[in-house]
């Protein structure tokens, strides 16, 4: 049966891409947070899962306003990438996983998450930076991936009760896929930042601390508030944390075993965690 090995949650800023091409991870401003990723790449090294369900947002790349659904879960053989308008190198195109594709949205569907279904998808930044981030250096990427697009621009949105709900028939979609495989969710976006209007910069530190405590201990604690709650204590653009939420939701029991909270990168607060599964 496939396996869950653990969840890593990742903000994926485009600055990051700019960093990475233009060859700055040591320089003071960003070293902390590629740092941050080192005992990352050490646990994926010796995990070594085959697929990566990647839980992320579309900024109007795939999709745009007048197109744009809830829950969208990819079903393609390869997913390419393109520059959405931040100038940003693309990157070589990711292998997917068509039978465990299907296999989850036949299983989110039975039970009654209406989604999207893409055999064609190209990907944007909240997928390439983190994926970037996990597996550093070019060559070809070690995991076949499934993307699971959720609707943070335009209202309106999955509630933080709903994705969780979500996230977790989608661990338990993989737990009953019948080939053996190790399986990471990787969730990204976040956390707290706000890009534009009287706010613009808004950063809660103490929110974003409080958020990444309760994903290991109590990991339905955010689900109790609406998204208009979650966007004044997290900032417009910080509703992406329902993406780490989701991805969460796929475990039960976790203990962590990596965190760093950056602040800031470009306008935002930046966070990643590794969890796995308790023992």
């Amino acid at each position: 049966m496939a396996d869950i090995i653990g969840c890593v949650t990742t903000s994926h800023v485009p600055a990051i891409a700019k960093a990475i091409a233009r060859g700055q991870q040591d320089e003071p401003y960003w070293k902390p947070w590629f740092d941050g990723f080192e005992p990352v790449h050490r646990w994926l090294a010796r995990a070594k899962p085959d697929v990566a369900v990647v839980v992320y947002n579309d900024h109007g790349l795939n999709f745009f306003l007048d197109t744009l659904p809830t829950f969208a879960v990819g079903a393609a053989p390869e997913y390419r990438s393109a520059d959405e308008g931040w100038n940003i190198p693309t990157v070589r195109p990711f292998p997917g996983d068509q039978p465990l594709s299907w296999h989850i949205i036949n299983s989110v569907v039975a039970a009654d998450f209406d989604v999207t279904m893409c055999q064609q998808m190209v990907v944007d930044h909240a997928v390439c930076n983190p994926m970037a981030l996990l597996w550093p250096g070019g060559g070809e990427w070690p995991v076949r991936i499934v993307p699971v697009e959720i609707n943070t621009v335009q209202f309106p949105f999955p509630s933080a009760a709903r994705c969780y709900e979500f996230g977790a028939a989608i661990g338990r979609a993989v737990a009953a896929y019948p080939e053996d495989l190790r399986v990471v969710v990787i969730g990204t976006g976040g956390l707290s930042h706000q890009l534009d209007g009287e706010r613009a910069g808004f950063i809660n530190k103490e929110f974003d601390r409080k958020f990444m405590a309760t994903l290991i201990e109590d990991p339905t604690w955010a689900a109790q508030f609406s998204t208009m709650e979650l966007m004044e204590q997290a900032g417009t653009q910080g509703i992406e944390l329902i993406l780490w939420l989701t991805a969460r939701a796929t475990l039960g029991a976790v203990r962590q075993v990596a965190a760093t909270y950056h602040v800031p990168i470009s306008n935002t607060a930046a966070g990643m965690m590794l969890l796995e599964p308790a023992a």
